[in-house]
């Protein structure tokens, strides 16, 4: 096996990061040998041919569902500009790929016992030998002085007789899967953050030009009743409830002044920028959604990052205790030196004054008070909890997707209702109005139908955004777009 060397790019800040990291995915999954894959069948699940909860709309099959990037579906090019920026300047993203860079390093650490090592050295060494006890004449200890040199080259190979050195790659070849799984997991997981923060920016903006309104009604209405209470037409009941709305009205605005100043803040740091809070969004939220289609459940397995990140630590398992029952059986290594040695450097590249030597070694582990088997036993317990842990993730990915296709049909129906009572409650507070300045009904009718009309419009924007977090979950849920050929693109 060639090991892949260039799994990552050049130090430096890339032109197109986002771009360049998709490259580098590329390039993992293309020179790395796939370790062995968890069959399915192992995890002893019943799954249904389609999510019990698919909504009554959805697509009758998946072939013409949506398959590009599935923010783009939102249709809002500033957003979709957003999600770029993010993807190359995002600190945590960052993060994420430094990890997954330091994962791909220590693949080639894993693989490196599989091939010779050699090493070259040179030496030079001056020694200074004295002669005690010897008879020779004259005074003094007798001595001499001389420098020696060597260049050698040395080679040492571990034979994998057992597949030991491979399993332990391949085990790593599998971690380093699950850095990748990770990684493409965290970029879909900062689209959504992106997403979701834009929508709140909007919503948060449609709240306070809504409190500005309500603001501006309170006010003219509070003047109006001053004035006829001046008249003496109008108790001083009336001023106080008006004056009351007014007053929790302006204190409403300043909170949703708060609220898109937070909204706006989160959404620079997730972009990269520093909290300015002046990132300003829409007016208006999406409102045509595509269609959801039908799918099938075991498409998940594929699919989603998690899923895909939790079979590979199965099989990362498996390599390990292959990995630990081949070191129960003997290793063979063979050694081999050669070089010259000389009392002068010249002499170093003449054969006359060559050395060498080869060996072999064969080590049987024979006694080592169980300790090699029970790492047998311990990577096998290990590898079962991998396998129960994936399958318990595989479940609540199922019921993630379950309830966010529940909850979407639950907050059409709400949409559809808060639309309709913001609808009557306006209508209310018009006839309320217009029925107190004919004298026909109190100042009490008014304030509450006004209080009504902010209620319902409120919580109506609040739904509506609610609505396009559902549909990013189902995304997340779904591992991505709606079609099939969907695993490939990006998040």
């Amino acid at each position: 096996m060639t090991p892949c060397r260039d799994l990552h790019p050049a130090h430096g800040r890339p032109a197109d990061r986002a771009t360049l990291l998709l490259a580098m995915l590329t390039t993992v999954v293309a020179c790395a040998s796939e370790p062995p894959t968890t069959s399915p069948q192992e995890l002893e699940l019943a799954v249904p041919e389609r999510f019990a909860s698919t909504p009554a709309d959805a697509s009758a099959s998946p072939a013409g569902a949506l398959t590009g990037p599935w923010w783009r579906t939102f249709g809002d090019a500033r957003l979709e500009r957003l999600v770029e920026r993010a993807l190359v300047d995002n600190r945590d993203l960052r993060g994420a790929f430094a990890r997954l860079e330091a994962m791909a390093a220590a693949r080639t650490i894993a693989g490196a016992p599989f091939w010779p090592e050699l090493d070259a050295g040179l030496a030079a060494e001056r020694q200074r030998r004295v002669f005690i006890g010897f008879p020779f004449g004259g005074g003094g200890v007798p001595s001499t002085t001389f420098t020696q040199y060597g260049l050698t080259l040395s080679a040492q190979w571990e034979l994998d007789v057992w597949g030991r050195i491979r399993a332990g790659e391949s085990a790593a070849i599998a971690d380093q899967q699950v850095a990748l799984a990770d990684f493409q997991g965290a970029r879909a997981s900062l689209v959504a953050q992106v997403c979701k923060a834009w929508f709140a920016t909007i919503e948060a903006q449609q709240q306070v030009q809504l409190a500005n309104a309500t603001v501006a009604a309170f006010r003219a209405t509070a003047d109006d009743v001053r004035a006829r209470f001046r008249r003496g037409v109008r108790p001083a009941l009336d001023v106080h409830l008006a004056s009351t709305n007014l007053a929790n009205a302006e204190a409403s605005l300043a909170q949703r002044h708060d609220q898109l100043a937070r909204a706006r803040r989160q959404l620079d740091v997730l972009v990269g920028r520093y909290p300015t809070g002046d990132q300003d969004a829409g007016d208006t939220l999406p409102q045509q959604l595509p269609n959801v289609p039908v799918g099938l459940p075991s498409e998940l397995l594929q699919r989603r990052p998690d899923l895909i990140a939790a079979e590979r630590q199965v099989a990362a398992a498996g390599c390990r205790v292959d990995e630990a029952r081949a070191s129960l059986y003997p290793r063979l290594s063979l050694t081999a030196s050669a070089g010259t040695s000389s009392l002068e450097l010249e002499d170093l590249v003449d054969d006359d004054f060559r050395v060498w030597s080869l060996g072999a070694n064969l080590l049987e582990p024979i006694f080592r008070g169980g300790a090699l088997e029970a790492a047998v036993d311990r990577q096998q317990a290990l590898r079962d909890a991998a396998l129960a842990d994936y399958g318990g993730k595989v479940l609540r990915a199922f019921a993630e997707v379950e309830d966010v296709l529940t909850t979407g049909s639950r907050i059409d129906e709400r949409l559809t209702q808060l639309a309709a009572a913001a609808r009557h409650a306006a209508r209310a507070r018009d006839l309320a109005r217009t029925r107190y300045e004919g004298g026909l009904t109190d100042f009490l009718a008014v304030a509450d139908t006004q209080r009504q009309a902010f209620t319902a419009e409120s919580a109506r924007l609040a739904v509506a955004r609610a609505r396009l977090e559902n549909r990013i979950d189902l995304h997340l849920a779904l591992g991505g777009g709606f079609g099939p050929t969907a695993t490939g693109e990006t998040p």
